[in-house]
C-alpha cells in the first residue's frame, strides 16, 4: 500500500502579503496560531531554527530552509521526533507561498516527504500524513482568522 506523500492546502486571507508574512514568521504571531500562545523563537534565515511548541505533543526545533519575504517561507519539521533538530532524513518540508490576490493574499501550504520517513508507531497518530492532512486543514483557517483579526 502506498502512502500519500504531499499535502496541499490553499486559503484566501483578507490581508496583504506583508501581514500574512509577519504572522508566519514573527515570534509573537507563530506562537499564537500554532503554539501555546507564547512567543516562538525564530531565527529567520536559511539554516536558522524556529522552535514550534506543540504542547502535549512536544517541542520541535525546525530548520529554516528558504526565506523570501513576503512570498516564500519553508522549513523542515521532524514531527515524529520531538526535541530533535529537523534535518533531511527525519523530517518533512513545509512550504508557505504567498501570492497577492485582489486586496488579499492567497496562502498555499504544502508539506512533503512523508513516504521517506520512518515514523515510530507511538508517533503515528500525530506525525503521519493523515494527521498532518487534517491538521493543516485547521491550521490554514487558524492562520486566516488570526491574520484577519489583526487587520480589523
Amino acid at each position: 500500500m502506498s502512502t500519500p506523500d504531499r499535502i496541499e492546502k490553499e486559503i484566501v486571507i483578507a490581508a496583504p502579503p506583508e501581514r500574512v508574512w509577519a504572522v508566519l514568521t514573527e515570534p509573537e504571531h507563530v506562537g499564537a496560531w500554532f503554539g501555546q500562545g507564547e512567543p516562538t523563537p525564530v531565527e529567520l534565515r536559511a539554516g536558522g531554527t524556529m522552535l514550534l511548541d506543540h504542547g502535549e505533543y512536544g517541542q520541535f526545533p525546525t530548520t529554516v530552509v528558504e526565506v523570501e519575504p513576503p512570498h516564500r517561507f519553508s522549513y523542515r519539521w521532524a514531527s515524529a521526533h520531538p526535541g530533535e533538530q529537523a534535518v533531511p532524513g527525519n523530517s518533512t518540508l513545509v512550504e508557505f507561498t504567498l501570492t497577492p490576490e485582489g486586496e488579499g493574499t492567497r496562502l498555499r501550504v504544502t508539506e512533503s516527504g512523508f513516504t521517506a520517513l520512518e515514523i515510530p508507531e507511538e508517533r503515528r497518530e500525530t506525525a503521519s500524513y493523515e494527521s498532518h492532512d487534517g491538521g493543516w486543514a485547521g491550521q490554514v483557517e487558524n492562520i486566516r482568522d488570526y491574520t484577519e483579526k489583526l487587520s480589523g
